[in-house]
């Protein structure tokens, strides 16, 4: 869990910082539909689930800018940026409608990642524990699919005196509209680390991100 600590004096959020982590606390969430329609196709053709590839997906985005691996040490007063964060998605057990967390780690490589997550997400539909140890690690962000209803919108509260920067995202099940895929994806984070333009650029790297993986392996 390596990370670096940031120089509030220098940071570049400075005064964006101070007044959403002193003056008024508070996070922000955006609901956007977006077009997965390729990735869909591409996922069927490559016998690959589109759920682990989203996975993959969102896990580079959200590491491909120090914005989005922030956190704050109460310990220390420090505000630092991890080196990596890593997902932390749910296995659904319909029997007894429960969800068992899936601690998987981010590897930038696409195959690494997809073998490794798919691994653990079939070992958490075997033993629908709660691994308590997992959420130790403060480098991980939520990840969690919602696959029973294509929603339109979505609020998650958590209490704004706490400065949790860890992104969460959620993300419903996909509808055609128009002769495309759509999906619903809904990005919550803490204001003082991330505005709206931060926040819907996560969408707009998502979109570009699926199609480079259709792109560089599609030949494969």
């Amino acid at each position: 869990m390596a990370y670096k600590v940031i120089d509030r004096e220098t940071y570049y959020r400075r005064e964006v910082f101070r007044r959403f982590s002193e003056d008024c606390k508070c996070s922000l969430s955006l609901t956007a539909r977006i077009d997965v329609t390729d990735l869909a196709a591409w996922s069927k053709a490559t016998g690959t689930k589109f759920y682990l590839n989203f996975l993959y997906l969102l896990s580079k985005v959200l590491n491909s800018r120090e914005d989005y691996r922030m956190d704050y040490l109460y310990r220390t007063g420090e505000l630092i940026v991890y080196d990596a964060i890593h997902p932390t998605h749910y296995a659904f057990h319909a029997d007894t409608e429960t969800c068992t967390p899936v601690y998987s780690t981010y590897y930038p490589d696409y195959k690494t990642f997809y073998r490794h997550a798919e691994a653990d997400l079939s070992w958490a539909k075997e033993n629908p524990v709660y691994i308590r140890e997992a959420t130790k690690e403060p480098n991980r962000f939520d990840a969690s699919y919602i696959p029973w209803v294509s929603y339109d919108a979505m609020h998650l509260e958590l209490p704004d005196g706490y400065l949790y920067f860890a992104p969460i995202v959620n993300w419903g099940a996909y509808r055609a509209e128009g002769g495309r895929l759509r999906m619903p994806v809904t990005v919550r984070m803490n204001h003082a680390v991330a505005d709206g333009y931060l926040v819907a650029l996560a969408f707009r790297l998502l979109e570009q991100e699926m199609d480079a993986l259709i792109h560089d392996h599609s030949e494969e």
